[in-house]
């Protein structure tokens, strides 16, 4: 089992209450804040474009999902499985930003208090269950892959993994072994924390037009970052820090924005898909290749160029497989990933698969289960624990407040329809007057 030094985290459902969202802050525009939408959707005239989940995204999620597993179970004929860090990276940033460009089209303002409490209903639940499990099991049993691991479930909890391990210039220490690979939920906690915040006052501040160069211009500094930080020393520093990954979603932001900017007719979405489509397998492809042949994890001769363009590179192949899914359903990657088992497994369970499958895959090799059947029987664990996860705590919470917020959208909607009281001086006659 190898050590997962460039996992990802898999969310799975970023979109699943959009529809009710959408219906609140209508609402709210009727009831409360009425205004013109200038310029269709305030610049962003495709911004709810699909108005829904894509079911091949969701197909992709369970494709890297299954891809980093096998990487932690099996990294020899795959040292370079952890790209799907990369795919999820970009992946988040584009469904983030989709959501978050579609709501200010809609009502001219982005609800953060909202937003941050459906990320944290989405991901805190499961998340921490997963870490005080895990720190039963440090604490009540003598394990020695577990050994210590409640400090580990602490950093977990607190979405900082990324940050420590970042702090870290040699070898990885045992401090967050057991549960390293949240790294990444740090990284894209820390991203869902700021984002909205910058592309609110972007949004606020300057044109529809000049949001979409800010965005492409924030995609290159953490490239420039990279190269004036690297050195052998700074990979964990690289790797793991926020600022330093930071492009990798930005780039999945950039698409979000550059779809919800051009029109259904526009000539430059038909060029955007048509080349989209072409270049989907080659891209596929070359992740492919990447995650079969260049060892990212490793010391090797191809750590500077990765660890400097690399990670930009294979955002930029992500957000093109992202953009054929989008915008050529009826493509053949699309129609592969849209198969409905592997869309209900991205868009269910692939979140819990990624929480739960390192601890499982621990717990299984501590019991004593081979090398030869730790793979299977890590997968099919780790899907058990999917199940329940999914059953028990996401998706009760998540009905709870789909509840919630389709209640508020209706009180909203219930109050805008009231008719407004008659001026003083109109004569009210009859009845009428005791109606109101």
């Amino acid at each position: 089992m190898s050590t997962p030094t460039n996992p990802s985290t898999v969310d799975a459902a970023e979109a699943s209450d959009a529809a009710t969202e959408a219906a609140e802050q209508s609402a709210h525009v009727r009831a409360v804040e009425p205004r013109r939408r200038s310029g269709g959707g305030r610049g962003f005239p495709s911004a709810s474009r699909g108005g829904g989940r894509v079911a091949g995204l969701d197909g992709l999620r369970t494709v890297a999902v299954l891809l980093v597993i096998v990487y932690h179970v099996e990294p020899g004929p795959l040292p370079g499985g952890s790209v799907a860090v990369d795919v999820f990276f970009t992946l988040s940033g584009f469904v983030i930003t989709r959501l978050l460009i579609a709501e200010y089209a809609r009502s001219g303002r982005i609800g953060l208090g909202s937003f941050y409490r459906r990320r944290w209903l989405r991901l805190g639940p499961a998340l921490l269950l997963m870490c005080a499990v895990t720190a039963l099991l440090s604490l009540a049993l003598p394990l020695p892959l577990f050994d210590g691991a409640w400090t580990a479930a602490a950093l977990a909890a607190v979405s900082v993994v990324n940050l420590v391990r970042a702090g870290e210039a040699g070898p990885y220490s045992e401090l967050t072994s057991a549960l390293s690979h949240t790294w990444s939920l740090g990284v894209e906690e820390q991203f869902y924390l700021a984002w909205p915040l910058l592309l609110l006052l972007l949004l606020r501040r300057t044109t529809a037009r000049k949001v979409l160069a800010w965005v492409a211009a924030l995609c290159v500094l953490p490239l420039l970052w990279r190269l004036a930080l690297w050195d052998p020393t700074a990979a964990h520093r690289i790797y793991n820090g926020p600022d330093t990954r930071a492009d990798q979603l930005l780039i999945g932001a950039l698409l979000a924005v550059l779809l919800a900017r051009l029109r259904a007719d526009d000539p430059r979405l038909e060029l955007l898909r048509r080349w989209a489509n072409r270049l989907c397998w080659p891209a596929l492809a070359l992740l492919g290749l990447i995650a079969w042949q260049i060892p990212i994890a490793e010391a090797s001769a191809w750590n500077p160029v990765w660890y400097t363009a690399g990670f930009m590179v294979a955002a930029v192949l992500s957000a093109t497989v992202i953009a054929a899914l989008e915008l050529v359903p009826g493509s053949w990657p699309s129609r592969l990933l849209s198969i409905a088992a592997l869309a209900w497994v991205g868009r269910n369970l692939s979140y819990g698969m990624y929480l739960w499958h390192y601890p499982v895959i621990r717990l299984l090799s501590d019991l004593g289960v081979t090398d030869d059947h730790l793979l299977p029987a890590g997968l099919a664990a780790t899907v058990v624990a999917a199940l329940a996860s999914y059953a028990l705590v996401e998706r009760p919470l998540l009905l709870r407040a789909r509840r919630g917020s389709t209640a508020k959208a209706a009180t909203a909607t219930a109050t805008s329809a009231v008719p407004a009281p008659a001026p003083a001086s109109a004569p009210v006659h009859g009845c009428a007057a005791s109606a109101k």
